[in-house]
């Protein structure tokens, strides 16, 4: 009783009503980002860049010359404009917790991070829709010919605008062979800054025993550097795992903060959730 009241305020806390914000101040946007070497950061449009100095217009419409000398970076960045002020995007835009969206992670970009601290994963974009990866855990037993490790390939299957799907299998090798994961497909509707994720997989394990899965997951922006995430399954037969936590949002680091709770058995049990992704 108590984990399923506690599964409704998690996600009504994510997916609950919208801050009052208007779609009018939540605009998508590509602009630039220059940063220079007194440690300023300034968002805006790009007005002339010439040998020696650089002409840029910040987003409160301030013009702004520098110098070469003075320039660490300019780069351009995708992101909203929410109040007047740049919010880029979620680095680590390609999953929730664990599961994945249906954004695909670009071509030549790298994810680096590990699952509940122990377990170390990479994931590299082959193209702008395909990507492959895998992991192992740091500490399994003492034979480290049983060490089990997985592969994540997936491939993005349609993109546009706000809408996302993809398909992919987690998929691991275990003890003298054996074998289990799941094959999915997910998709996401929504921003970087606020989204709703909905998948559906099916589990398997070499002996050929089956099972089915749903997923419904959400994000949401509020503040720059930090976003409310919910991720949540329910599978065949009855039970499931509700989340939800923090994502501490960096310009290469993202470290996720959470709590889960299992939906069977009768007494209330949370588990921690500790993640961390830096991207190349």
């Amino acid at each position: 009783m108590w984990a399923r009241v506690s599964a409704a305020v998690i996600v009504l806390a994510v997916l609950g009503p919208a801050p009052s914000v208007s779609a009018a101040e939540d605009v998508q946007e590509i602009t630039y980002e220059l940063k220079l070497r007194d440690g300023s950061r300034l968002y805006g449009t790009l007005e002339h860049e010439g040998t020696e100095t650089v002409s840029f217009r910040t987003l409160s419409g301030a013009l702004v010359t520098a110098s070469r000398d003075d320039i660490v970076s300019l780069e351009r960045v995708t992101g909203v404009v929410r109040d007047g002020e740049f919010l880029s995007d979620d680095a680590n835009r390609t999953r929730l917790f664990f599961g994945p969206t249906g954004r695909a992670l670009p071509k030549g970009q790298v994810y680096v991070g590990t699952f509940q601290i122990i377990m170390p994963w990479v994931q590299v974009g082959v193209t702008d829709r395909f990507s492959i990866g895998g992991g192992t855990p740091l500490v399994f037993g003492f034979d480290e010919s049983e060490r089990p490790f997985w592969v994540t390939p997936r491939i993005q299957v349609f993109d546009r605008g706000d809408l996302h799907a993809g398909a992919g299998v987690i998929h691991v090798l275990g003890f003298s062979g054996d074998s289990a994961g799941i094959a999915y497909g997910v998709m996401t509707t929504g921003t970087t800054s606020s989204s709703l994720t909905v998948g559906a997989g099916m589990a398997y394990t070499g002996d050929g025993d089956r099972a089915s899965v749903v997923m419904v997951g959400g994000d949401r922006r509020v503040r720059r550097n930090l976003k409310l995430i919910t991720e949540n399954y329910i599978w065949q037969g009855g039970g499931g795992i509700v989340s939800g936590g923090v994502r501490f949002i960096g310009d290469r680091l993202s470290a996720d903060v959470g709590l889960g709770i299992p939906l069977f058995g009768e007494g209330l049990v949370v588990f921690p959730i500790v993640n961390f992704v830096y991207v190349f």
